[in-house]
């Protein structure tokens, strides 16, 4: 913590403990502190809340009715209805010719985009953003594998990213899982070398995320569970359009990391200036101004608020996550809903 309160609610003791109970530093992502997301799997609910249409069988029921494994009404017999299906007992019953109505199952192929890009490097509390939705993209993946989806998706920053298609058991999330520590250790490791020639400017990064979106369209296959995990800053009329293009298709939930110095100043009693750097840029922050501290506070709702009309217009269900508080807090605390 960078700041002294009188009613600090973490203190840097307790700021440990945590950090030890989700086996993390919260700057790196290590597999074995997203291998035990494995455990908390509960905490969240994928199903599926929009029409499926995929060709093969599985474990979600499409909303058409048709021939499948799951008996779904019983109701009047219509010209054209399969005699097999007619229901004996209720037409004796009634007198009147009633047929069996079934629901078809279908397979959801789950996939998962997380962006690790610089930006998400960031945290003043508990997490860098980066490391948050690492543990989120973990959490997603471990309960799709207990459903017994199929794992798919995309891992990327703005130097380079790592494909991975649809695969079922628990080899496809431990290839995620590895393939978000690798790409978390590049991001980290080309933002320290200041001097690498994969620094790439800000116009670079939005043509990077830019790209990845176009890359999540062509990979994601109609009728899955899109996730895209990122902090939405490289939100573009280009981004959105091949998100709008998705969520036609797919059932898209976008997960917008946020991280708690982002949505407003820290309290003090006192006028404190303070430098603040994304690595490249210096800027200072005056602490314990009252106004400047409101004004802040609304420019962020501000910006919030415009991501998620953007990404409501694109289609997509938007869930927040801190990057201040451990995942299992914010969802068992009802801090973050699952559900709408």
């Amino acid at each position: 913590m960078w700041f002294s309160q009188k009613k600090q609610k973490v203190t840097q003791h307790n700021t440990t403990q945590v950090l030890a109970n989700i086996l993390s530093n919260g700057i790196d992502v290590s597999i074995n502190e997203l291998i035990q997301y494995q455990t908390k799997t509960s905490l969240i609910n994928l199903a599926a809340r929009k029409d499926l249409h995929g060709k093969m069988s599985g474990n979600y029921l499409a909303r058409s009715k048709g021939r499948g494994m799951e008996f779904d009404e019983v109701r009047h017999y219509q010209t054209g209805d399969d005699i097999r299906a007619i229901d004996w007992r209720v037409t004796a019953r009634t007198g009147i010719t009633h047929t069996k109505v079934f629901r078809e199952e279908v397979e959801r192929p789950v996939f998962i985009a997380t962006d690790l890009s610089d930006n998400m490097l960031f945290g003043s509390q508990l997490l860098f953003k980066s490391v948050q939705a690492s543990h989120l993209a973990a959490l997603v993946a471990w309960h799709a594998k207990e459903r017994g989806d199929r794992i798919g998706g995309i891992v990327f920053n703005q130097y380079k990213h790592t494909e991975l298609k649809p695969r079922s058991r628990q080899q496809g999330v431990l290839h995620y899982l590895y393939s978000l520590s690798n790409i978390h250790k590049n991001t980290s490791e080309a933002l320290v070398n200041t001097h690498s020639e994969n620094n790439i400017g800000e116009d670079s990064s939005q043509k990077f995320f830019d790209e990845n979106c176009g890359r999540i369209r062509q990979l994601s296959k109609p009728g899955s569970l899109v996730y895209l995990i990122t902090d939405g800053n490289h939100l573009s009329q280009e981004s959105l359009r091949h998100l709008t293009n998705i969520s036609r298709h797919c059932e898209l939930v976008v997960c917008l990391i946020s991280d708690p110095l982002e949505i407003e100043l820290p309290k003090s009693d006192k006028k404190i200036n303070v430098a603040v750097t994304d690595g490249k840029k210096k800027q200072q922050l005056l602490i314990g101004d009252k106004n400047l501290a409101k004004k802040y506070k609304q420019q962020a709702e501000e910006l919030t608020q415009n991501k998620e009309a953007l990404l409501t217009k694109a289609g997509a269900r938007i869930l927040h996550f801190s990057a201040g508080t451990t995942l299992e807090t914010q969802l068992k605390n009802g801090i973050t809903s699952w559900t709408r």
